[in-house]
């Protein structure tokens, strides 16, 4: 491996170009390849982040030597097909989330990077900001005790343009596997596994995908979490975290920079975690440590969580009757 992780992205709108100017602070790494379906963007994009090589198919990056791991940026429906692609041309893949439209797919997409002995992760970026490896490190010295009940929510209200890919039913669009799914990690990171016992309410607009839901989750007598995401309201896009000597808000939670701390008697405490750019560095140093240690996954987030959620997910969306028409 050269000195610096050579990544290759695939799929070149906006949240691929918000990574690769991420890169930009991570010394051992570098955009090396870029690839989308029309040669004049992948020439343009290439241009603008310095890329050594720019190219007008998937394929052709995906057989490029020098591409040590690919970055899947591409719409929600297409990522098993592009994660596949790269894993069998010997790629290590980071995959944007949704890791997979349903666990099936997932399931597929680790079977072959297990065998192939690659690394593979899903692209939560949220796991890897300071301020949550400080929560986690509050959780596990007990600073609120024992949590008994997370909240989060995740909403944005934009114009409804049925082609694109909120709205869209071909495109595996909503606001669950959007942005919800941020609320559904959150909440498995904090207790460690899946919930038992799942109620939820949902609003399925004109298009067919879920615009508006509220889920409410047991994961065992005491713990529970209420997650609501929505692409037709707007909301705070706050997570708290709630024990029994006192609780954590995190504002901003999916990409956060502080942590207030309310302990039960005492003021309440803010820690502060300022970072350069939009924070996709943080994901992309673990990649990149992953990889250079040898490791197939990430222990911060293995690959059996990953699929452990999105069986979750699959869950909710069974309970109501939300398919996607490409959907077995």
């Amino acid at each position: 491996m050269s000195d610096k992780i050579r990544w290759g992205l695939i799929g070149l709108g906006l949240i691929s170009r918000k990574f690769a100017k991420g890169l930009a602070f991570v010394p051992d790494a570098e955009v090396y390849a870029v690839a989308s379906r029309s040669q004049a963007k992948a020439d343009a994009f290439g241009a603008e982040f310095g890329a050594a090589n720019s190219y007008g198919s998937y394929e052709d990056l995906a057989n490029d030597p020098n591409v040590d791991v690919a970055y899947i940026g591409t719409p929600n429906n297409y990522h098993l097909e592009h994660a596949l692609l790269c894993l069998k041309a010997g790629k290590h893949v980071l995959c944007e989330k949704p890791f997979a439209v349903n666990a099936k797919e997932a399931q597929v997409m680790i079977d072959c990077a297990r065998e192939k002995n690659l690394f593979l992760m899903d692209a939560f970026w949220t796991r890897y900001f300071p301020a949550m490896v400080k929560l986690r490190e509050l959780l596990a010295d007990k600073v609120i005790g024992d949590v008994m009940l997370v909240t989060a929510d995740f909403g944005g209200r934009g114009p409804v343009v049925p082609e694109k890919r909120h709205f869209n039913p071909d495109l595996a669009g909503g606001a669950m596997l959007d942005v919800g799914s941020y609320c559904l990690q959150f909440a498995s990171m904090i207790y460690g596994k899946q919930p038992q016992d799942i109620v939820s309410q949902v609003a399925i607009g004109e298009t067919g995908v879920d615009e508006l839901s509220v889920v409410v989750c047991r994961y065992s007598d005491y713990e529970m979490a209420t997650l609501t995401s929505a692409v037709r309201l707007g909301t705070p896009h706050e997570a708290r975290v709630m024990g029994t000597e006192g609780y954590i808000a995190i504002p901003d939670f999916w990409h956060p920079s502080e942590l207030t701390v309310v302990r039960r008697g005492d003021a309440p405490e803010t820690l502060r975690f300022p970072y350069e750019g939009e924070g996709f560095q943080f994901e992309a140093i673990e990649v990149g440590d992953c990889i250079r240690a040898g490791a197939t996954e990430s222990a911060v987030y293995p690959l059996d969580e990953t699929l452990a959620i999105m069986r979750t997910l699959d869950r909710i969306r069974d309970s109501w009757g939300l398919r996607y028409p490409f959907e077995d």
